[in-house]
């Protein structure tokens, strides 16, 4: 029992009135609306939020497969451009070898042409030198002769024996070498 003012008690089973059973109720209800005015107003914001940023993450995740099959392909396709660039550069290097070998077999095709035109030149001149070499030393031989055989005539042979060797000279060489 419990005593309120000055003699009066007031019987209560655990100490539970009408008044608490109300205001209990009042107060779970206020809790309950509270929880629900709450939800209403803070956790569907953070629920769209939460479901934003979810599809937002699933957006991002899709974008980056798209763009990691992108440049997938991309990469194929440039390890394909780079294979055949290759390929190119090594056709391109082969066509000039190629080149380089002609113009090296030309060049020297021109070379011994050139050599042999020289060495043909040189023969000739040679040819010519020792012709006129040949000449000279003729001319040489019969200046030298006939200053010997004109001193050896002049001091053995006189006037009338002179005479004589010319004109049988004449008649050696005829009358048509002389008209010549």
């Amino acid at each position: 029992m419990i005593l309120l003012n000055a003699g009066e008690t007031y019987d209560r089973m655990f100490g539970i009135d009408w008044q608490l059973i109300a205001d209990s109720t009042l107060t779970i209800i206020a809790v309950f609306a509270l929880f629900a005015i709450m939800s209403y107003f803070l956790f569907n914001p953070a629920r769209k939020m939460l479901r934003d940023r979810r599809e937002k993450i699933q957006n991002e995740l899709a974008d980056a497969k798209t763009s990691m099959e992108e440049a997938h392909s991309l990469r194929e396709e440039y390890e394909g451009r780079l294979k055949a660039v290759d390929k190119e550069a090594e056709n391109i290097l082969s066509e000039a070898r190629k080149k380089g070998l002609a113009n090296e077999n030309q060049i020297i095709a021109q070379a011994k042409e050139e050599a042999a035109r020289i060495l043909e030149r040189a023969r000739v001149e040679a040819e010519l030198e020792k012709q006129k070499m040949s000449d000279d030393v003729k001319k040489e031989i019969v200046t030298v002769a006939a200053a010997m055989a004109g001193k050896v005539m002049s001091a053995s042979i006189d006037e009338s024996e002179q005479n004589r060797l010319i004109d049988e000279t004449l008649k050696e060489m005829g009358d048509d070498t002389w008209l010549s």
